[in-house]
């Protein structure tokens, strides 16, 4: 990854007391493989590099964790431990990544994959832009995970993800993000008709 970009990454979140609360609040709650994801994090660079208020456009704040214990009575139970450790806006989204394929279909329309960590959660974004988790250590510094690297991000550039069908999802959100951010650059949900493997010779 880039090494520059994660420097700037890491200046723009520090520089967000909101998005420092919450990474402090989450560190404390201490969860399984922790990692505040997507939003949060490409729209407050997205705020620095326009010059914008941090949080602008930031409808709330993902917070994964893995916990194999995938009933909803265990889910619930970190949401209510921890809604008095966060500010209530914007409102703080906890979802175990373990529970998620027992829900995805209802939601989006077709299943996912099993997850097993909550870096897969984040690797099966709509957009590989939104692909991106960072998590507060106890020394202060941050682990980044963006398994696409962070360029599109700091290019202001939304970049489809294809490896499931959320071609519905990359375009709703690109849609409400670029009335948030206009200068964004939005790529369009790859041709299945042009990105079909050729046939095998036979």
């Amino acid at each position: 990854m880039n090494a520059a970009l994660e420097d700037r990454l890491m200046g723009i979140v520090r520089a967000a007391p909101d998005l420092m609360a919450a990474f402090r609040a989450a560190r404390a709650l201490d969860l399984p493989d922790w990692w505040i994801v997507s939003g949060a994090l490409y729209g407050a660079v997205w705020n620095a590099l326009t010059g914008r208020p941090a949080m602008h456009g930031v409808k709330d704040i993902d917070l994964f964790y893995f916990d194999p214990d995938t009933s909803w009575a265990a889910e619930d139970r970190v949401i209510r431990r921890a809604a008095p450790m966060f500010a209530p806006a914007p409102p703080v989204e906890i979802r175990n990544q373990a529970r998620v394929p027992i829900w995805y279909r209802e939601h989006f329309g077709h299943a996912c994959p099993d997850y097993a960590s909550s870096r897969e959660g984040i690797d099966h974004f709509a957009s590989r832009t939104h692909c991106i988790g960072m998590r507060l250590r106890p020394d202060e510094g941050f682990d980044i995970y963006a398994p696409h690297g962070l360029e599109d991000i700091f290019a202001m550039r939304v970049v489809p993800n294809p490896v499931l069908p959320n071609r519905a999802t990359h375009d709703a959100k690109a849609a409400r993000q670029k009335s948030c951010w206009p200068e964004l650059a939005v790529e369009p949900w790859p041709d299945a008709r042009l990105t079909a493997r050729p046939p095998a010779p036979e």
